[in-house]
């Protein structure tokens, strides 16, 4: 029966992670549902190591049919991969809690803002070229990809919002931009937790290409309905952040 959840999990989490992030919503609580016992690390190990392969899929559709911004995504990828790392080695000498409490305030910020401008991110106009892309592109990648090795959820939704509002591009390029970067974070996650011994490989392969599934048929939908359909799962996925990080930081507390 386990191995029917988690790998159902994944397959939803690749869905909805590959169109704006926020498969960790999924995966993650039904890892420590059913191994509610097991190691919090070795659960997260686990959940990267199999929505990294779903991110990186989700990447490589987007890059065949969409215009990816390479000069200035590439040099960012490396910067997330480095700012990851170092999120991860942070998280290990101080305490996430003062970020987890403003966590739904932020998401809230977004959402808000996302509603009010209602032709925020249909278009896709980006505001900068050469050097100045790049280097937005790479602050963006940094700090995100800090963020996400240091906390983690929402990763990919404040990538989309930051490539939409920052840069100017629209839902649809933003969530292909993020997930470039997403992944390369994932592959700072899974290296460091694989090298401190917390992934379950037996879990994660078989939730992987559970993972790699879900990723497809998301990315299948995304491009067939465009920048209106990602927009909407935007708004619906941090819509579900907020509830979710809200009970996690506040109705969850004793």
């Amino acid at each position: 029966m386990e191995w029917l959840i988690l790998t159902s999990a994944s397959l939803l989490a690749g869905f909805v992670d590959s169109i704006v992030g926020g498969g960790g919503l999924i995966l993650v609580p039904a890892l420590f549902a059913v191994f509610p016992h097991a190691p919090p690390a070795t659960l997260l190990g686990t959940n990267k190591s199999a929505s990294v392969w779903g991110t990186a899929t989700a990447t490589w559709r987007y890059a065949r049919r969409v215009q990816m911004r390479w000069s200035a995504l590439l040099p960012a990828a490396v910067v997330c991969l480095v700012c990851a790392w170092l999120g991860a080695w942070v998280v290990t000498q101080v305490s996430a809690e003062l970020l987890r409490r403003a966590l739904p305030f932020i998401l809230g910020a977004v959402l808000l803002y996302t509603l009010a401008k209602k032709d925020l991110g249909l278009h896709h106009r980006p505001r900068y070229a050469g050097r100045a892309e790049t280097l937005a592109a790479c602050a963006v990648g940094g700090t995100i990809g800090f963020y996400d090795g240091f906390f983690g959820p929402g990763t990919g939704s404040f990538f989309v919002f930051l490539f939409v509002r920052w840069l100017g591009y629209d839902f649809l390029s933003a969530s292909a931009s993020a997930k470039l970067l997403n992944t390369t974070s994932n592959v700072a996650a899974v290296a460091l937790f694989a090298w401190k011994g917390h992934v379950w490989w037996h879990y994660g392969l078989a939730m992987a290409v559970a993972n790699v599934a879900g990723s497809l048929l998301g990315t299948r939908l995304a491009l067939k309905h465009g920048t209106g359909f990602v927009r909407g799962v935007f708004i619906t996925v941090v819509a579900v952040l907020i509830a979710k990080t809200t009970w996690d930081a506040y109705g969850a507390a004793p």
